[in-house]
């Protein structure tokens, strides 16, 4: 008979195996030995231009510093670690539904385009939801990081496991996978020459009519884009908390309009990359990296304004 001191000694030495994720799958094969009940959980987002729900087809007014109308031809962003908080204030780990499309691991992706209207280079399908498990029992928070862990963001996007095998959402195994991607489509804008914007794998040269925000680790150091970094000196992962949620009666909004309300949407900076690709140095991103709750320059530890809690509907 096996018994419990037996069945922790093979969760610990099952979890250091298989690496990457230990901590989760210690706590994972611990649950098991215990026999521990579990419950499932769904969290619930939306993706919002100030009170209006995200469209691809729609036009918005009044968006940024100069109250310009745009549209977003694109609206994703990468979630991990997510942890729902106890009534002791402890936070335990949600173990993620492993279901091969929105999910891996401890990561998953929300995706509000549907490839209709300007929305070209996404996909069909949409993901307004987190799927898992946690011990059963009473949460009263929630805390999530928006990007990837560092030990998957720097893999090869076509050998990676959905939903990171998404070009789109990639820029080359130095910088990384786009953390979060939102393209605005800016009629009237000013064209800028742009030099390649090499770090992130992009190769712009000449004009764009649109303003794209992409939040991504930077300076990772490695000999080519086609390597591994060892660190990033800017890793650009956002951890969040929310002390009251319930997520039965509550859906996580992720608003565009105050992420770019300082910004003017209608230019972009002489001689660099297009829109904010999440540079140190880029003008372009003074105000959306802060209102990620990023530090930038002068601006060390800001308030984030990209999300919120607001009640669902019925």
């Amino acid at each position: 008979m096996i018994t419990r001191s037996q069945l922790l000694l093979t969760a610990a030495t099952l979890s250091l195996a298989l690496g990457g994720s230990a901590a989760t799958n210690l706590f994972n094969f611990t649950r098991l030995a215990q026999g521990q009940e579990t419950q499932e959980v769904t969290i619930r987002f939306q993706a919002k231009v100030g009170n209006r729900p995200f469209s691809c087809a729609e036009n918005y007014p009044n968006l940024g510093a100069q109250n310009t109308t745009a549209s977003a031809t694109d609206f994703r962003f990468y979630i991990s670690g997510v942890n729902l908080i106890d009534n002791n204030g402890v936070a335990v780990p949600l173990t993620l539904q492993q279901d091969n499309r929105w999910q891996h691991q401890n990561v998953a992706l929300l995706d509000f385009e549907d490839k209709s209207a300007g929305c070209t280079n996404g996909t069909v399908e949409t993901r307004d939801r987190i799927v898992g498990t946690v011990p059963k029992g009473t949460y009263k928070g929630i805390q999530f990081t928006l990007g990837i862990p560092f030990n998957l963001n720097h893999e090869d996007v076509t050998l990676a496991n959905s939903p990171l095998n998404l070009s789109a959402l990639w820029w080359n195994w130095r910088g990384g996978y786009k953390f979060v991607r939102i393209d605005l489509k800016t009629p009237g804008m000013i064209p800028t020459a742009r030099p390649n914007h090499g770090n992130q794998g992009h190769q712009n040269s000449g004009s764009s009519p649109g303003f794209p925000i992409h939040l991504g680790s930077t300076g990772c150091q490695s000999e080519g884009n086609n390597q591994r970094p060892v660190n990033c000196t800017s890793p650009n992962t956002v951890n969040l908390s929310f002390t009251d949620f319930d997520p039965q009666r509550q859906v996580i909004v992720a608003d565009l309009k105050p992420l770019i309300a300082e910004t003017n949407i209608t230019v972009n900076q002489p001689e660099t990359p297009p829109g904010c690709m999440s540079s140190p140095n880029d003008p372009d991103c003074s105000s959306i990296m802060p209102n990620f709750g990023l530090t930038f320059g002068a601006k060390p530890n800001p308030e984030q304004k990209f999300f919120r809690l607001e009640n669902a509907n019925p």
